[in-house]
């Protein structure tokens, strides 16, 4: 798994018609709003073309993929969380996403009706952020509920969660987002990791554009992209009506359709590379007769905790790592090839592992 993803917005933002398109999950798409009752969730395959040249070189009868999961949420309104609309029964199901995609609407069409009337993406944006508040409330005043009533036996820990949760409750009354919150403490840090709140989950904005501004900023995503850098967040420029049209053709006639309209990559793809580059992700590959395998994990980890998302016994008993670039494998043509120009080193515990590694791991159990 490469990471997952809800995917929020207003209704009409193209949500939907996104995720149809690059899920190919079949969830419904209308131009009027609430027609997605259920949270409905697609897996993807990352597209690399690093898998594709190891493959070339190792022909194996099994290849995987790194893959994203989208979980994409009936569209929330003003109002959701006193029940106006049906998104907020389902924002629960994005509790333990990695990452949240906000869709944002910045395209001008009459014949797509907006809830509110007119297309402004900063207000669009206020509202979504007001009604994820909102829902992180719900979760927080439970919690400290709870609290209340055990500090009364006088314990001391359950004081201190209860003093912590009702700073957090202040900090989102006062229309703040929780990654914004500073805790004092690894132990706060924990508590508000458990309470898994959707404000503190990292953003990257999709701004779904007309298809004729898909290589161009308008007005509207210059607003979001003012928006996003002064949140850290990031974004990208996709088409829902182009990405629509992609998921339509053959595989082997999607590249020359994109490259017609001027394009590198598809809206699949500027949504993985952002998504990858908010949570700091990177990928490893493990290679050879059998399988190709591309791997998911963060920046700084190192070669036994790499081993380890491959097995738990990896990890244990690690010796060591043969690490090979794939840019070097691709290009000499084979690991002996590699080898003989001095090109593999051999790691040992404390090697920190680097995009685009190959690797084999040695350990003994």
């Amino acid at each position: 798994m490469g990471f997952n993803c809800g995917i929020v917005g207003l209704p009409n933002v193209g949500k939907s018609t996104l995720f149809n398109a690059i899920t190919a999950a079949g969830a419904e798409a209308a131009n009027y709003p609430f027609c997605t009752i259920d949270p409905n969730v697609g897996v993807v395959a990352v597209h690399d073309d690093r898998i594709e040249s190891l493959v070339k070189l190792y022909a194996p009868p099994k290849i995987v993929p790194s893959t994203i999961e989208f979980v994409d949420i009936a569209g929330l309104v003003k109002g959701a969380s006193k029940g106006e609309g049906l998104g907020n029964q389902f924002l629960g199901h994005i509790r333990e996403v990695d990452a949240i995609a906000h869709v944002v609407r910045c395209f001008e069409d009459e014949n797509v009706v907006h809830v509110d009337g007119d297309v402004n993406p900063r207000r669009d944006i206020e509202v979504i952020e007001a009604e994820l508040i909102f829902k992180d409330l719900e979760t927080v005043e439970k919690k400290l509920s709870d609290a209340q009533k055990r500090s009364k036996s006088g314990d001391k820990q359950t004081k201190t969660e209860a003093d912590f949760f009702t700073r957090v409750q202040q900090h989102l009354l006062g229309g703040r987002l929780v990654r914004y919150f500073a805790t004092s403490s690894a132990e706060e840090q924990s508590l508000l990791r458990d309470l898994h709140l959707l404000t503190n989950k990292p953003v990257m904005y999709v701004c779904n554009v007309h298809e004729t501004d898909v290589m161009r900023e308008n007005a509207h995503v210059k607003g979001v992209k003012e928006i996003a850098e002064k949140e850290g967040a990031r974004v990208a420029i996709v088409s829902a009506a182009v990405e629509a049209e992609v998921a339509e053709l053959p595989s082997e006639e999607r590249g020359s359709f994109l490259e017609g309209l001027g394009l590198k990559e598809s809206g699949l793809q500027k949504v993985v590379k952002e998504g990858y580059q908010l949570l700091h992700l990177i990928t490893f590959f493990t290679a050879g007769p059998k399988e190709v395998h591309a791997w998911t994990i963060p920046k700084g980890t190192t070669a036994p905790e790499a081993a380890g998302t491959i097995h738990s016994d990896f990890e244990k008993g690690f010796i060591r790592a043969e690490i090979m670039k794939c840019s070097d494998l691709t290009r000499l043509g084979s690991e002996q090839a590699v080898k003989d120009n001095g090109l593999l080193h051999v790691e040992g515990r404390e090697y920190v592992m680097e995009d685009g590694d190959v690797a084999h791991f040695r350990f003994n159990v």
